[in-house]
């Protein structure tokens, strides 16, 4: 599964590129700390709400409405607090903090590896966005990211493949949370990088950032 470390280096690429004149090591920290408080829902899963990592921080809703907030806010000019802090790139730190940090960098990389709770709390529901992309000469275009179903009332739901039940029914392990059957003997294992792909992304992010941050130090 993605580490909170891959997050991280995915959210300072995009920061590197989106940031453009705005980018700073406070931006950077910035648009970084988006990308890892998603997944300090494992604590909350494991002292709070059964079941909530993957679910209260990682879903499409409360990143929306943090974004909703933030535009409400720079439309209010002088009054915003944010421009006030963060000066006229305050709305770019914002939207490449929420969307591309939280949103891009945590919330779908999740959910493209195994599946994210993307409606929680009004839709209580994981689904795994695991897939493939492909034109063959035998197929044709095919995609099995998400699919869909018939219902037994005639309508439409995601297709049983791709559901992974409630934040009753499914469990996402973590180094910090092995899951209720999980005893002393259990191994508590911690990725820091499953997946050669995931690293060259990672290890990108970090050192494009780093790049970034000592032209800036050099033009200053």
């Amino acid at each position: 599964m993605p580490s909170t470390l891959i997050h991280a280096g995915f959210a300072a690429l995009l920061a590197a590129a989106l940031l453009t004149d705005d980018f700073d090591a406070r931006a950077l920290a910035v648009v970084v700390g988006a990308a890892v408080v998603p997944d300090l829902d494992t604590f909350i899963g494991l002292w709070l709400i059964d079941g909530g990592h993957r679910a209260v921080l990682h879903n499409l809703l409360v990143p929306s409405v943090l974004l909703i907030a933030a535009w409400v806010d720079v439309r209010r000019g002088a009054d915003s607090r944010i421009l006030a802090r963060w000066g006229p790139g305050g709305w770019r730190l914002a939207w490449v903090s929420l969307f591309g940090g939280w949103i891009v960098a945590a919330v779908l990389l999740d959910a493209f590896f195994n599946g994210a709770n993307l409606l929680w709390p009004v839709h209580d529901e994981f689904i795994d966005l695991s897939g493939h992309l492909l034109i063959s000469d035998q197929r044709g275009f095919e995609q099995t990211f998400i699919e869909f179903e018939r219902t037994a009332d005639g309508g439409t739901a995601v297709g049983s493949d791709h559901s992974r039940g409630s934040t009753g029914e499914q469990h996402y392990w973590t180094y910090a949370d092995m899951g209720p059957d999980a005893d002393e003997d259990t191994e508590r294992i911690g990725y820091v990088f499953d997946r050669g792909t995931y690293m060259v992304i990672a290890l990108a992010g970090y050192a494009t950032a780093g790049f970034r941050l000592l032209e800036a130090r050099r033009g200053e």
